[in-house]
């Protein structure tokens, strides 16, 4: 079963492009991390300091575990970490319906 990360940022103001320019040099890591299908970042239109972060697993695991315990976890968090106002929110989620 495929998994989908949704993680959910509140960046502090005045570091949104710090974060968008850390969110692209973070691409290689997560373009080989084990089971990555793919990553997006989006930024609210309401709320320009907040970002949902879309990442696809091939399971729970490869994100939990092979991702998080890894040194690129580490590198992701350097390269953005410092950007948070406060604790990211993830979430995993499946595909229950597709409606067109």
């Amino acid at each position: 079963m495929v998994v989908l990360e949704v993680a959910q940022f509140e960046i502090k103001p005045g570091m949104e492009q710090e974060f968008e320019e850390g969110a692209r040099k973070a691409v290689p890591l997560f373009r080989r991390a084990k089971g990555c299908t793919s990553m997006k970042l989006l930024r609210s239109v309401e709320n320009p300091a907040h970002y949902r972060l879309f990442v696809r697993w091939a399971t729970l695991e490869h994100h939990t575990v092979d991702f998080r315990e890894s040194n690129d976890f580490q590198e992701w968090r350097k390269l953005v970490g410092h950007c948070f106002a406060a604790a990211p929110n993830v979430e995993h989620v499946h595909e229950a319906m597709d409606g067109f």
